[in-house]
């Protein structure tokens, strides 16, 4: 606010306090009666929470002064208009001061409900506070009785508080936009005119018709809310309080009732309208809170959704799609219209039993859950897509669920993992085979080698060792170059893998060594047989570019019914090897380890 006007905003003030002051005043019958309504500590406090409380001295000071000389201008003693604006003055900062501590912004709609409270409570404590001391004075100056002048004060200030605090804040912050919203102001005014027409109706007449002010004050109140409220309910209490005074109005056509007693009437009507309206009002305006939160929500949800890059899909619990987002065009290729309705037409075969228990878990737990699996694309491909799914409250059915998905494309990511675990088993299976041949290398022969003793160990599971070599492979190398000695070594490890059991390990060792574990067979009876077969197998020629080679194996065999270590028991084999080299190649030699 400018300094200017900062400066007539206190005469404004000064004018509205001291002419509501006077008007109340000057409409009772006798010296010390009070009015049916009191407006100017309603307008004061109102002024008061639409400033900021640093300026608050100043127009509470502009404030006691027009209500003091108002009461002068009506024949009070200073004296006495001073006591009574100090007990008024009380009152007013009561009410301010609570509502500025608990609800600092009273012009925001999500504390109207809390302001509602807070006001109300306010306004009955301070009334009564300022009550006490004010009907004291009152009976020393006028005389009377105590609870006739505390009932009459309290009353009028109550409702002058509530309606005209009330008006006050609203002409604060809505008069501008009332002015400026043509629309709005027409429609607002007609309200009110109506009402102030059908006020003064019931008042010129003496029947019995008050309750036909009701349903304008509501119908202003429903249309324009706040506004409605504070300028109907002041209507109502102005028109009323004035026509009483000069003797309209259906209250004079009751007999046996006094000046007070009319009073008393008045302000129990005009309360009503008070108490009729102010729940409707605060109502709607938690109703108008939720509408606009529930509109921001979904407007941000219809934000995230729309521009996300994620698909998001709401489903209900059998599958079947109620929304797709617009990204379907960009990861799926098709139309969000196209895919609404479908239910597991566009998951790979394979995904779609292990998506259909997937959405029984969420629907089962409650619980969001991701998965990994694969959607068909419009062009027929399949694409890989990772899914956060959850359960959801249906709108459409209450008590019922749904689902809703977001879902990202990581095609690429999966495709770099499945080959990135294809390349680690292709690595481990490289440490574990001899390039050469394909048969296992000396370390998976280790391994298979300390898994069968600690059997043998363990259970007594018999076990027999098969060390077996190329006769005279080194002359191969040294007439035919080493290309044509790898060729020999290739078909040599096809025919051993081809003549052992398929639970038998063969492996190679290194050069033309080679060995065979057998296990879970009757040992020796088993070995001796496969180095008979391998004898035979091997003695057969060899053809390497057209050239015909004879070879030939000697074998080894060792085996064991105890616990034994792997040196020992290659020992035994590598010396049953060395037998039969010794006596002629071509053959095969057995013994146990007791013997080596």
């Amino acid at each position: 606010m400018t300094r200017k006007a900062f400066w007539l905003d206190h005469p404004l003030l000064a004018l509205l306090v001291g002419a509501s002051a006077w008007l109340s005043l000057t409409l009772v019958r006798a010296p010390g009666e009070l009015s049916v309504v009191w407006i100017g500590n309603g307008i004061l406090t109102g002024w008061l929470l639409s400033r900021p409380t640093r300026q608050w001295p100043g127009y509470v000071l502009t404030g006691f002064a027009a209500g003091v000389v108002a009461h002068v201008l009506c024949g009070d003693a200073v004296a006495y208009a001073a006591a009574i604006g100090a007990c008024g003055l009380v009152e007013v900062l009561i009410v301010a001061g609570f509502v500025r501590r608990l609800v600092p912004d009273v012009g925001d709609p999500r504390n109207w409900l809390r302001l509602g409270g807070i006001a109300t409570g306010s306004t009955l404590l301070a009334c009564a506070v300022s009550g006490l001391p004010a009907a004291t004075i009152a009976i020393m100056a006028h005389g009377g009785s105590f609870m006739g002048e505390l009932f009459s004060w309290y009353a009028a200030h109550v409702l002058g508080m509530v309606i005209f605090a009330t008006t006050t804040v609203v002409v604060q912050r809505e008069g501008l936009r009332l002015a400026t919203l043509s629309g709005r102001r027409r429609g607002f005014l007609g309200s009110m005119a109506l009402l102030a027409l059908v006020v003064i109706a019931v008042f010129l007449l003496e029947y019995p018709l008050l309750f036909l002010a009701y349903p304008p004050l509501l119908q202003g109140a429903f249309r324009h809310g706040f506004a409605g409220l504070a300028v109907g309910v002041a209507l109502l209490a102005v028109i009323s309080s004035v026509a009483t005074a000069m003797g309209y109005g259906p209250l004079w056509a009751l007999e046996g009732i006094d000046t007070a007693g009319r009073i008393a009437l008045l302000q129990l009507y005009v309360a009503s309208g008070c108490l009729m309206t102010i729940p409707v009002v605060l109502a709607m305006g938690e109703r108008k809170r939720l509408t606009s939160r529930l509109r921001d929500s979904e407007h941000r949800y219809r934000l995230l959704a729309e521009f996300s890059h994620d698909l998001v899909v709401r489903m209900r619990t059998d599958g079947e799609r109620l929304y797709v987002s617009p990204s379907a065009r960009d990861m799926l290729g098709w139309e969000p219209a196209d895919m609404l309705g479908s239910r597991w037409s566009l998951i790979h075969p394979d995904d779609r039993q292990y998506q259909a228990e997937a959405m029984a878990s969420v629907i089962a737990t409650g619980r969001a859950r991701t998965d990994t699996y694969r959607v068909r694309h419009k062009d027929g491909h399949y694409i890989w897509v990772e899914a956060v799914t959850q359960p959801i409250p249906s709108p459409d059915r209450e008590g019922g669920c749904e689902i809703i998905s977001a879902a990202r494309d990581v095609t690429g990511r999966v495709t770099a993992e499945l080959a990135l675990e294809e390349s680690r088993r292709e690595l481990e299976r490289l440490a574990r085979v001899d390039t050469l041949t394909g048969l296992a290398n000396r370390r998976q022969f280790d391994e298979r080698m300390s898994l069968a003793l600690e059997r043998l160990r363990r259970h007594g599971q018999p076990l027999a060792l098969i060390y077996l070599d190329v006769d005279h492979f080194k002359g191969i190398n040294d007439t035919h170059g080493h290309e044509v000695g790898d060729r020999v070594l290739c078909e040599f490890a096809r025919r051993l893998q081809d003549n052992v059991r398929a639970v038998d390990l063969p492996a190679r060792l290194g050069g033309d060594e080679f060995v065979v574990v057998i296990e879970d067979a009757d040992v020796p009876g088993a070995a001796v047989a496969i180095a008979h077969k391998l004898v035979e197998v091997m003695g057969r020629p060899v053809e390497v570019d057209g050239t015909s080679l004879n070879i030939s194996t000697s074998i080894g065999i060792a085996y064991a019914y105890g616990a034994i270590d792997a040196k020992t028991l290659m020992s035994s084999a590598d010396a049953a090897l060395y037998s039969a080299k010794k006596t002629g190649r071509n053959r095969y030699c057995i013994r146990p380890p007791a013997e080596c």
